[in-house]
């Protein structure tokens, strides 16, 4: 049993983080294109409109990826993890329904529309059809973002039958856990998408390319889209910090390697390094303020729910808590040089600059990757905080070779479709944004790629 849990936790976190990859893209860049054609659809300019037609390509390649690894995380909790679903299936259900038949499906929908109707459907409906792809994408993040936050914080449900149903949505809406989540991950979504578009265009920028002057305008606009999408990020991460000090002290002891309960309590940056009582400024809003350690927590949990360890693995919530607030610094900084420098100053960025930025495209990633890690595996031992343990929620009647199996299918199928989207986005940005030769009757709209 042992080896399937384990197997099945690794499938599990393999098949999420990969997904997590082109999630935050999907709705940030989404977002990204909806403001620029709004721009292109009121200057009636063809080369905003061939900008936006190149973001848009790479815009749907990272959909279509998306779609395809989302599809095996619902099978998973049917095959690895049918204890769990018959627990929480009756909470799950609704939300996860209303995700795949609302969301998911009106997005499909527009984003075709948007797509295959750029050069027949009025103007107008097509910049509604992509502000609808964005509502709708975000929507979709908000039913998953609340399933999720139930097991983190199970509210609004009673026990029957040794099952939880559910008995008030709207308290499962309303989950003060789900409520701090939501706009962090919409944060984390700009930021990923603002890194993204920098990062391309910083690389055409440093080739001088035909169409590098386009590729300007874009990192000018990604650089405030970075700025106001980290200190989003950082506010939001802040007040969900808070809350997780009072709904899962144990986590944030974890995230601090915080062993024994301090007031004030110092933040650790790294062994050999703490700043005096920042801590409990950061969760009380002032320098005295109790934080529990996990050796107190440890007790409690123990009393509460008998023997056993309740410590979550603590060198995985302290790195990735590090990894995700490194990476946001590091991308402030390129943000506040990049406005600086180029936008106040009017002054061409340095070779090795956008060298940098261009690998910076990966510090959203690391840090998206970081806080997930970090919300799941700092809720250990528990799949559903404080109700079912991780290791009774396997499947039982799977084998550790069937489990293995998928796992290692998945992986090289994962690994294949990443290169094939890797390539294919490869193409697009060495092809650029196309030939400026503008046909057809409405020239905002058509133009030749």
């Amino acid at each position: 049993m042992e080896d399937i849990l384990f197997l099945s936790r690794l499938q599990f976190a393999i098949t999420t983080v990969y997904h997590f990859f082109f999630v935050p893209l999907t709705i940030g860049l989404g977002l990204f294109i909806a403001i620029w054609e709004t721009v292109a659809y009121r200057s009636g300019n063809s080369d905003d409109e061939r900008i936006l037609r190149f973001w848009g390509r790479l815009f749907l390649l990272n959909f279509a990826a998306g779609v395809v690894s989302g599809i095996v995380l619902e099978f998973q909790f049917g095959m690895n993890w049918a204890e769990y679903s018959r627990f929480v299936g009756d909470v799950f259900g609704v939300p996860l329904a209303i995700e795949t038949l609302l969301s998911f499906f009106i997005t499909s929908t527009f984003l075709g529309l948007w797509m295959f109707g750029r050069n027949t459907l009025p103007r107008e409906i097509h910049l509604m059809c992509i502000w609808i792809v964005v509502a709708a994408a975000c929507m979709s993040a908000l039913w998953i973002l609340i399933t999720n936050s139930f097991m983190q914080n199970p509210v609004g449900f009673v026990f029957n039958n040794g099952r939880a149903e559910m008995v008030d949505f709207l308290v499962l809406l309303l989950n003060p856990y789900f409520l701090h989540q939501f706009p962090h991950v919409i944060a984390a979504s700009v930021c990923t998408a603002a890194f993204f578009v920098l990062g391309i265009s910083a690389w055409k920028i440093k080739q001088n390319s035909n169409d590098s002057n386009l590729f300007e305008r874009s990192f000018k606009f990604a650089l405030f889209m970075g700025f106001i999408g980290v200190l989003a990020v950082a506010l939001s991460g802040h007040f969900q910090g808070q809350s997780v000090a009072k709904l899962q002290p144990m986590k944030l002891a974890a995230m601090k390697n915080l062993k024994e309960t301090a007031d004030p309590a110092s933040l650790y940056i790294l062994p050999g390094i703490e700043i005096p009582a920042l801590l409990s400024v950061m969760v009380h809003h002032k320098s005295s303020g109790e934080v529990k350690g996990m050796e107190e927590l440890q007790r409690a949990f123990e009393s509460r729910y008998g023997s056993g360890n309740y410590v979550p693995p603590v060198w995985i919530s302290y790195l990735s808590f590090r990894v995700m607030v490194g990476s946001s610094l590091v991308m402030l900084s390129f943000v506040f040089y990049g406005i600086f420098w180029f936008v106040i100053l009017k002054k061409k960025m340095h070779q090795k600059i956008l060298l940098l930025i261009t690998a910076g495209i990966s510090l959203p990633y690391l840090a998206n990757t970081a806080g997930w890690l970090i919300a799941e595996t700092g809720r250990q031992p528990w799949i559903v905080y404080g109700y079912m343990p991780t290791s009774k929620a396997v499947s039982v009647g799977v084998s550790s070779t069937n489990v293995l199996f998928s796992l290692i299918a998945f992986s090289v199928i994962y690994m294949i479709l990443a290169v094939i989207v890797f390539l294919l986005m490869r193409r697009e940005v060495l092809r650029g944004c196309g030939d400026k030769k503008i046909t057809g009757k409405n020239p905002a709209i058509t133009i030749v790629d």
